[in-house]
């Protein structure tokens, strides 16, 4: 079955060309068994048959299944939409930044986290321990290995915090994408990583199963990522939440409010406010606000006035964070990450904390 797959996969590929010349050759002499037509309509059907697999990304390694295997391959189009793009380069370059002193650059995640170096790289300097493998490990078995190392350690980690494992050693030594981008994200969040990943991606998945020597194949949709909070288990919803799913139109209004209130104050240090997305991102203004609200003024030396780096700013934003539990707010629920990758929602709440406490001081 297999085999005749994979003959009727190349005959489609060839036939129109060959028996369009060969139609012109053949006289009455030599009578062919099949018209064009037919065979056409058979290639089609033999080939889109049902418990055949749909010719969507396989690879010959990938109908070659034991009996009760299965493989997973992403649809080509969920591979082309923008947001899937984008949680593939952030996770690449997020792994770029953690092993920037390893000098190791991924510039794929299939053929570069396979073999399990990559990866055991990345979980030692995430979790600061030094894992018992061997550094290099050039046959399968050695990376089989390394991987099963690595797993069991991410698997211990992420387990007791609810994470569905959704990873195996064959499934990342087989290069599956589906396998290494869910265990990438698991990672990310677990090890809150200063990246924002995208919210809501999903691809559509072909799944071939070998059930008594057939191919069956059956189409899924799967999710790497919801909403921020959701992912990093903060489930409890609020004010703002209700706000932005039911009532955008009156968002305007809360942040107009708000960019009234701070400006209240930043004006005495002839400083003005007029995106909240953007403006309070690099921690400055929130640092700067404080100490104005608190009366008092803030060392130079205490934060960076003028932040260039990613690291510099959420520093500020901390050292905001800091400041406010000390005014005797409680720890905002924004992660300072969230606050510099422009996350309007976790900015929000923030300003409308203070908001809360200080909209009387003059």
């Amino acid at each position: 079955m297999v085999s005749l797959f994979l003959e009727l996969h190349q005959f489609k590929l060839h036939y129109q060309y060959h028996f369009t010349v060969e139609e012109k050759l053949f006289t009455s002499t030599y009578t062919f068994p099949y018209k064009v037509s037919d065979l056409q309509e058979e290639g089609k059907n033999a080939i889109n048959a049902p418990l055949s697999p749909t010719p969507t990304d396989i690879h010959p390694e990938d109908t070659m299944l034991e009996e009760n295997e299965e493989r997973t391959m992403i649809e080509p189009y969920s591979k082309e939409e923008a947001k899937f793009k984008e949680l593939v380069k952030v996770l690449i370059d997020w792994i770029n930044d953690v092993l920037v002193e390893e000098r190791i650059i991924v510039k794929t995640l299939e053929e570069d986290l396979y073999d399990g170096q990559v990866l055991q790289k990345l979980l030692e300097k995430l979790a600061n321990r030094k894992l018992n493998v061997a550094e290099v490990t050039q046959s399968e078995i050695g990376q089989k290995q390394k991987l099963q190392t690595v797993l069991e350690t991410v698997n211990d980690l992420l387990r007791p915090q609810g994470w569905a494992i959704k990873w195996s050693v064959d499934s990342i030594h087989t290069k599956n994408m589906v396998a290494i981008l869910h265990l990438l994200v698991a990672l990310a969040m677990h090890f809150r990583a200063p990246i924002r990943l995208p919210e809501h991606v999903s691809v559509q998945v072909v799944v071939v199963r070998k059930r008594e020597g057939i191919l069956q194949t059956s189409h899924v949709t799967e999710e790497f990522t919801s909403t921020t909070e959701m992912m990093m288990g903060r489930f409890e919803r609020d004010a703002f939440d209700t706000l932005f799913d039911h009532a955008p139109d009156k968002l305007s209004v809360v942040k107009k409010s708000l960019i009234t209130f701070v400006n209240k104050h930043l004006n005495k240090l002839n400083l003005e406010v007029t995106e909240l997305e953007t403006q309070f991102a690099d921690g400055v203004y929130l640092v700067l606000l404080m100490g104005l609200l608190e009366d008092y003024f803030v060392p130079l030396y205490n934060f960076y006035l003028t932040p260039e780096s990613f690291e510099q700013k959420a520093h500020n934003v901390a050292f905001s964070f800091e400041l406010m539990q000390d005014g005797g707010l409680k720890k905002p629920k924004a992660r300072p990450e969230d606050i510099v990758n422009l996350d309007l929602k976790s900015t929000l709440r923030v300003l409308y904390n203070l908001f809360t406490k200080y909209k009387h001081v003059e």
